[in-house]
């Protein structure tokens, strides 16, 4: 398969200038050693597991980071903590930066060690499932996100200026349902697709769940994950989630915040202007990758999803990802909220930076119109500083509905 960019190259060529350690974070599969090795090419790469001790890395570091000197690049990494202090002892005594490149996809058992072991050492990036600009080969392509960042008023009000769609034969429920993972780029078949996702999901909680959280019945884990497919999109009652398959609350949380250290879940805290009552408001859950999340709910086909009532919360969730994504380009990345009121009005995403407010909203329909703006015309009654707001929507051609928002089709760049 033809290598594809990726959006955080950028920040990894800088951060390769920058820092001793640089630590590719993510979810399986989503080609954090593909892109490491595309970007090392010829760098030995050692990949780690539970039960093997390549090179004896675990008994000896010290013997192990002799043999192969650097860069190294270290896979899966989680695997062999005892590698860190011995990685903290040799960036102490050289000034190179590049030194080290490490993978892993557990955040539980990783990030927590590589800060306490190589704090002001390493250079933390996310990698997530690929976005439509890198599988169309436009990874470095600006998106109309800083844009509206940077003049929202001006966006809004001529929002089909400069705007290119990224052209696809892939209808938007066909890319939906596959989800993002690279991997997938290489079925013709979609009915080769559910397979996929079963392995990835038998292995995800087979090797990663049982690793990380001393989860002792591993069945009862996986009708909670498929729960979690038909929550997404949806604001996390821990009593609900623990009720409805028999657990504790406690349990519940501890189980999400496995999902969520594991890149599988993310959630969304609630943005109130009160900084005091944001802490006991709802968050919002996302499933991370939208072929997931079908293949969780047991849609087999685009033409079922289509049909089903959960194409709207999976479309926000995957326009969250999306969203994700390119605030992760930016120098600095704004706070991401939503925003729901006891009276139910809401808006799926609020962007805050420099003190100002930018309410975005996601409609998985084709056509919107001025009534699909309520959510972002209340919230900019509630708060003074909100800008004017945008639509994401499932259309084809960028509008203005009204002087306070825009819509901008899925497939805009």
């Amino acid at each position: 398969m033809k290598y594809l960019e990726r959006h955080v190259e950028v920040l990894l060529t800088r951060y390769a200038r920058l820092f001793k350690v640089i630590m590719i974070a993510g979810a399986r599969q989503v080609g954090k050693s593909t892109l490491l090795q595309h970007f090392l090419p010829g760098v030995t790469c050692v990949t780690f597991d539970p039960i093997q001790d390549p090179y004896g890395a675990r008994t000896d570091p010290d013997r192990f980071l002799d043999t192969f000197g650097s860069p190294l690049l270290l896979d899966e990494v989680q695997y062999a903590p005892e590698l860190l202090p011995a990685i903290k002892r040799r960036v102490d005594g050289s000034d190179r930066k590049g030194q080290y490149y490490l993978c892993g996809s557990q955040n539980l058992a990783v990030l927590r060690t590589v800060s306490e072991s190589l704090a002001g050492r390493v250079g933390i990036l996310r990698l997530d499932g690929m976005t439509l600009a890198e599988q169309h080969g436009q990874a470095q392509v600006k998106s109309w996100l800083g844009q509206y960042l940077h003049d929202p008023a001006q966006f809004v009000n001529q929002p089909r200026q400069d705007r290119s769609l990224i052209s696809s034969s892939v209808p938007l429920t066909t890319m939906l349902w596959r989800g993002q993972l690279p991997g997938l780029l290489e079925f013709e078949n979609n009915a080769d697709v559910p397979a996929y996702f079963s392995s990835y999901v038998q292995t995800y909680i087979e090797r990663d769940v049982r690793v990380m959280g001393n989860v002792s019945d591993l069945a009862l884990f996986g009708r909670f994950l498929r729960l979690c497919g038909a929550m997404t999109a949806r604001e996390i009652n821990q009593s609900q989630f623990g009720r409805d398959i028999g657990v504790s609350p406690k349990t519940a949380r501890h189980w999400l915040d496995l999902l969520v250290h594991s890149y599988q879940w993310t959630e969304l805290p609630a943005y109130s202007g009160n900084t005091i009552k944001r802490l006991s408001m709802k968050p919002k859950g996302h499933i991370q990758d939208s072929g997931l999340a079908c293949y969780l709910q047991t849609l087999s086909s685009p033409e079922s999803l289509l049909a089903s009532p959960l194409l709207g919360q999976i479309y926000e969730s995957w326009c969250v990802g999306w969203l994700r994504s390119q605030l992760a380009r930016l120098p600095i990345s704004p706070g991401l909220w939503h925003w729901r009121t006891e009276n139910g009005a809401e808006v799926d995403a609020v962007l805050e930076q420099d003190g100002k407010l930018y309410p975005i909203e996601f409609k998985a329909s084709t056509q919107v119109s001025g009534h699909d703006t309520r959510g972002i015309q209340a919230f900019r009654t509630t708060y003074p500083q909100a800008q004017p707001g945008v639509i994401l929507f499932a259309g084809h051609e960028a509008w203005s509905i009204s002087p306070h928002a825009a819509a901008i089709p899925w497939n805009a760049i």
